[in-house]
């Protein structure tokens, strides 16, 4: 894929256009890209109260009996949202699956130990310690360039 940007001062307003032989999926995903809004939070429940959970607050997302869970801090908030969504919805936001049931931020991931054969330890700042299901570990080993 070629980019080009071109500076014109009378530009107002930035301007993208895609030239392209077909719409691909690719093509799709940019013009997703592009056209979604930034997600900036996502509402969190704890004890009755709905509270807005700073995506920079997030520690990991993870499934559990059904439901999802945020931790941020201390805290631990029941999410409305389903995995598969927050997994689509903050993949541009530092945010990674390593499990069936488990999306990180990397943002707040202390280390990776690649040491145990088959699979990862991720340490999180909190001090939770979670693992790469070996599903996912080429994906993870991709994000890190290893």
């Amino acid at each position: 894929m070629q980019v080009e940007i071109k500076i014109d001062d009378s530009c107002i307003e930035p301007k993208i256009i895609i030239i392209t032989d077909k719409v691909t999926d690719e093509v799709n995903g940019i013009i997703k890209t592009l056209s979604s809004t930034p997600l900036e939070f996502i509402t969190g429940f704890n004890n009755d109260l709905a509270e807005i959970l700073s995506l920079s607050d997030i520690i990991r997302i993870y499934a559990s009996n059904g439901k999802t869970f945020a931790a941020a801090g201390k805290k631990e908030y029941v999410l409305r949202q389903r995995l598969y969504e927050l997994e689509e919805q903050l993949a541009r936001y530092s945010f990674v699956r390593i499990s069936n049931s488990e999306i990180v931020n990397l943002k707040k991931v202390l280390n990776f130990d690649l040491s145990l054969s088959g699979t990862i330890c991720v340490k999180m700042s909190d001090g939770t310690v979670t693992y790469v299901s070996r599903r996912y570990v080429s994906k993870i080993k991709k994000v890190l360039g290893v």
